[in-house]
């Protein structure tokens, strides 16, 4: 089984709603992502879409998309896993350089 990531598509308010797929079943859910987190992990410049799909590749390499929550704050990822936040400032850091 594999989970495929279809689309990140913008809603309101820093939330995102995003589609995977796994083996032949869409999952969907909306993610939000405050401001502070975003901005703790990407700086100044941080675009909140990059974060969230830089996000969900991380969950997606330690978990099946059908197994998350159907709504997920990126603050509620930092809590589950204690290296996130290091990991995602990391990724961003090296894209910045």
């Amino acid at each position: 089984m594999t989970d495929d990531l279809q689309g990140i598509d913008p809603l309101d308010d820093h939330d995102y709603l995003v589609r995977a797929t796994l083996d032949d079943e869409v999952v969907t859910i909306r993610v939000h992502a405050a401001p502070e987190i975003v901005l703790d992990i990407a700086g100044e410049q941080a675009d909140e879409l990059s974060v969230v799909a830089a996000t969900l590749d991380y969950l997606g390499k330690r978990q099946r998309f059908d197994e998350l929550p159907g709504q997920l704050d990126l603050d509620d990822v930092a809590c589950a896993y204690d290296g996130y936040i290091r990991d995602m400032r990391r990724q961003f850091a090296t894209h910045e350089a």
